[in-house]
């Protein structure tokens, strides 16, 4: 991966963290709760299969229960994605219109476990979760004291709302593809490799210009035209010199939420001062960013700062440590973890 884009390169809003040690020593040392936001119907064509797992793939599940139900791959969707190597729980759709539920009890996949089954009238889709619930288990911890002043740091402003580095592939990999495939080096035709190298390459576009701007900025400096996000919704409105006098101060209480562009084919929704400096920002990738406008990926904004819900955390030992809290849909548990520890952050959810 081209250095500017390494996820170790980015800027630590708490500093480079002093103390080591190990996350996910054993899968049960990551555990993942998704919460999808919502109670099912109980009722229509779609059968939602919650399953608890560890050792395996979101994808191999999916293939295994359409195979189990005789029904196409294509006919099984979720919301997100979750590592194999942890332990997690996410639910699964299944469309059968005009069928019985299958008898899930008969359901055998090692280290897949059915918690529960119900009818939903919709299709669950990507993204289609309100978040995740972590439990994470850090041991061999070398600073108790320092990772104690990090965690109450984290609790109160947050961190850097990046892309983890699973986003981007083993060594970076889907970067290095997605510049190939813009180069004409390399032909994409399967649609799931098309959709990764699209992700990772307008995910470390985001982790860019957060970067500098956390580093350049600050976390609290407004610029005009910048977009803002009312924090906890999808929804964005540009500062206007009327918003100015009071952006500062409704951002640092966190009712409002500075953003950074996740490039596409279009605006990319600030305007002027904010607007030039993520230009500036963006410069020096003209490959990427021609490669998300060829590919017509629509423009959107992402929160700059990402603060844990629910934190609480307790010392099992002085080298070992209990996390858990709550982000929502898109937000990883990596950069939590990254500005806490100087461990490995190949975490993929």
């Amino acid at each position: 991966m081209i250095a500017s884009l390494n996820p170790q390169d980015l800027y630590w809003l708490h500093g480079k963290p002093s103390a080591t040690g190990i996350i996910k020593a054993r899968p049960e040392d990551f555990l993942v709760l998704e919460d999808l936001g919502f109670e099912p119907d109980g009722a229509g064509e779609h059968v939602l299969v919650r399953v608890r797992k560890s050792g395996a793939n979101t994808l191999f599940v999916a293939e295994a229960l359409a195979k189990f139900a005789a029904i196409p791959a294509r006919s099984v969707s979720y919301a997100g994605l979750k590592d194999r190597h942890a332990v997690s729980e996410q639910w699964f759709c299944l469309h059968l219109p005009g069928k019985e539920t299958p008898d899930f009890s008969a359901f055998q996949l090692e280290g897949c476990e059915i918690v529960r089954t119900t009818r939903h009238g919709r299709k669950l889709r990507i993204g289609t979760l309100k978040g995740n619930a972590f439990t994470l288990v850090l041991r061999e911890i070398s600073d108790r004291d320092a990772v104690e002043h990090r965690l109450d740091g984290i609790a109160r402003e947050g961190v850097p709302n990046y892309f983890g580095s699973q986003r981007f592939g083993h060594q970076g990999n889907n970067i290095d593809r997605a510049l190939r495939w813009a180069r004409d080096e390399l032909k994409v035709k399967e649609r799931s490799k098309r959709s990764f190298y699209l992700s990772a390459a307008r995910s470390a576009l985001f982790n860019l210009v957060a970067s500098r701007r956390l580093e350049r900025l600050g976390r609290w400096q407004i610029l005009a035209g910048d977009a803002l996000q009312l924090t906890g919704r999808g929804s964005w409105f540009v500062a206007t010199d009327a918003d100015m006098p009071d952006a500062p101060g409704r951002v640092a209480q966190g009712e409002l939420s500075l953003t950074a562009p996740l490039p596409g084919d279009g605006p990319p929704g600030s305007e002027r001062e904010a607007l030039a400096f993520e230009q500036q920002c963006l410069s020096g990738q003209p490959e990427l960013l021609g490669l998300l406008a060829r590919e017509r990926v629509e423009p959107a904004r992402r929160a700059l700062l990402l603060r844990p819900a629910d934190m609480r955390w307790r010392w099992r030992d002085d080298a070992t440590l209990e996390l858990s809290f709550a982000l929502p849909a898109g937000c990883f548990a990596t950069s939590v973890v990254r500005e806490l520890l100087d461990a490995p952050a190949d975490i993929a959810l």
